[in-house]
């Protein structure tokens, strides 16, 4: 579900930002004005959420982008298997299956509580708590 829709020169550093129905996180934002008649241009560097994928964005000024809604959730993992880990909404009590991001991989442990980020359907433990 999209929150709302920006302008590329809204963008800000820390933003989040769907490019081709992926979500990323703008790391920069360039934004040249051209001449007497030119429109402004933005050079936008943006990570990938949850692909390890860094992106430049080259646009006009005026281009709009969705900005997804993301839903975060406190789980308890109960298991670990492979890049994966099945979980429990403490909230919910719903158990589900989900991918671990890399970065967090190592700190991951059964037993603890974590993060699950919920963004656009896309479901992935995000961080340790």
């Amino acid at each position: 579900m999209v929150l709302k829709i920006i302008n590329a020169t809204e963008a800000k550093t820390g933003a989040m930002i769907l490019v081709e129905n992926e979500p990323y996180v703008v790391k920069s934002n360039d934004i040249s004005k051209t001449g007497k008649h030119g429109h402004a241009k933005c050079r936008i560097l943006a990570n990938g959420v949850f692909v390890d994928r860094k992106k430049v964005i080259t646009v006009p000024g005026h281009e709009r982008f969705d900005v997804p809604k993301v839903d975060k959730k406190r789980v308890q993992v109960l298991n670990l298997s492979g890049d994966g880990a099945s979980v429990m909404d403490l909230e919910s009590y719903e158990t589900i299956d989900v991918p671990i991001h890399p970065d967090v991989k190592e700190q991951v442990q059964a037993e603890k509580q974590a993060e699950v980020w919920d963004i656009e359907g896309k479901k992935m433990v995000m961080r340790v708590l």
